[in-house]
């Protein structure tokens, strides 16, 4: 390569792309296809679809994998009964106390997600509460809340007022204005917070060790314990089932958004 086209080459926009795309190659692209390799291999080497057949043949670990669903459902559901309403009450403030208050729900996410659990344990040690299914539920809902109050905020503040003064010139009712106008225009924000808290709720294991004293187990937690054990192709196939959820939650999320991009009135 001469030294002309190597000037042409750092000079153009689409070279800088290549660092990040070495980058997905290694650390994203390869270590998915380990996982579909180790998920369908044994450990011959050979092509197998036991992994999948033991876990459907496990009631533990599919009841374990049901029980992880719910408690992200759940948790997804509480945080958008508790963000939807901070999120509004934000975006009508001024904009200075807003950003300000704004900052303060997402402050805690500067802080380590293990350091925030023990905190919590700590907490509840000190109100002298009990470990288990509720405080697993406060800790979930105390870490991912921010990931939906945010999304939520930032579409409410961009939403042309427009439509809201026109419900409101027809005639529309402050509850009709909401249902009607301010709710519909909100629902991308709505999907990308329940994709941010769903996502990480279905593959945690930490906040579940720590609140539980691990005598609640979610599906993060049974691949974590096949991963340490050396059993790296049933963890493998427990990844990638929960890879399948994942990205299905995704896709559905995706194609809501593409069916309100920018919101849409009822």
């Amino acid at each position: 390569m001469t030294l002309s086209s190597l000037r042409i080459f750092f000079t153009s926009r689409k070279s800088w792309t290549f660092p990040y795309l070495v980058f997905s190659a290694i650390f994203v692209v390869l270590p998915l296809i380990l996982i579909v390799v180790f998920a369908f291999t044994d450990e011959n080497g050979s092509f197998t679809f036991d992994n999948f057949s033991k876990f459907m043949s496990h009631p533990e670990a599919v009841n374990t994998f049901i029980y992880s669903i719910g408690i992200a459902v759940i948790n997804t559901v509480i945080c958008i009964i508790l963000g939807y309403p901070a999120a509004y009450i934000l975006s009508r403030m001024k904009t200075g106390y807003s950003k300000t208050i704004v900052t303060l729900f997402i402050l805690p996410m500067w802080v380590n997600i293990l350091i925030r659990t023990l905190a919590t344990v700590a907490l509840f040690d000190f109100l002298k509460l009990p470990l288990g299914e509720g405080a697993l539920m406060f800790g979930m809902v105390y870490n991912y809340l921010p990931f939906m109050v945010y999304p939520i905020y930032n579409t409410l503040v961009k939403m042309d007022h427009s439509y809201i003064e026109a419900a409101q010139d027809l005639g529309a009712t402050p509850m009709q204005v909401f249902t009607k106008t301010i709710l519909p225009l909100s629902m991308p924000g709505v999907a990308s917070g329940v994709l941010m808290v769903f996502m990480p709720t279905i593959s945690t294991f930490a906040i579940a060790e720590l609140l539980t004293m691990n005598n609640i187990k979610l599906f993060g937690t049974t691949i974590q314990e096949n991963i340490n054990n050396s059993m790296w192709n049933y963890g493998a196939a427990l990844s990638l089932i929960m890879l399948f959820l994942i990205g299905a939650a995704t896709l559905f999320a995706s194609d809501d958004n593409e069916g309100q991009e920018g919101g849409a009135i009822w």
